[in-house]
């Protein structure tokens, strides 16, 4: 069994870049699974992922051995939190099918809020995720 001291000089000498695809494929597995409850398409998925389609079938499939760039982990960030507040505020059923029903909040307008997150980027990804963080008491 390794000491704390053999784990600490391992992490140590583990490069930083490493350290980061580690990060990267944990993000991308989580965001496939809430791609997955929220029953997006592809090119859905690929949008608010913020890569091509055919990158985006590449990081589902687990065949994908590239690295996110800031935009990106931000992204997956924001939705893999905004995932997680929809599940604490709401029961499962309704967590995974708020994204794409049409919503009368002053965020999105009666759209739906993957309309609004996919039109707006990053800034309405993010704005989404505020919005649910506030609505369950998280701000």
């Amino acid at each position: 069994m390794a000491s704390l001291a053999d784990e600490f000089h391992h992490r140590a000498a583990t490069p930083i870049a490493a350290d980061d695809a580690r990060a990267d494929a944990v993000a991308v597995k989580a965001l496939a699974r809430a791609f997955s409850a929220w029953r997006l398409g592809g090119s859905g998925a690929a949008e608010l992922a913020g890569v091509s389609l055919r990158t985006w079938h590449r990081m589902k499939n687990g065949t994908w051995a590239g690295t996110l760039s800031r935009d990106q982990r931000l992204r997956a960030s924001a939705l893999i939190g905004l995932y997680k507040g929809l599940h604490l505020y709401f029961g499962d059923a309704l967590a995974d099918k708020w994204p794409k029903m049409a919503n009368n909040g002053p965020l999105f307008g009666g759209r739906s809020p993957v309309e609004v997150m996919a039109e707006g980027g990053l800034p309405a990804i993010l704005e989404a995720r505020r919005y649910v963080d506030a609505a369950r008491g998280g701000m």
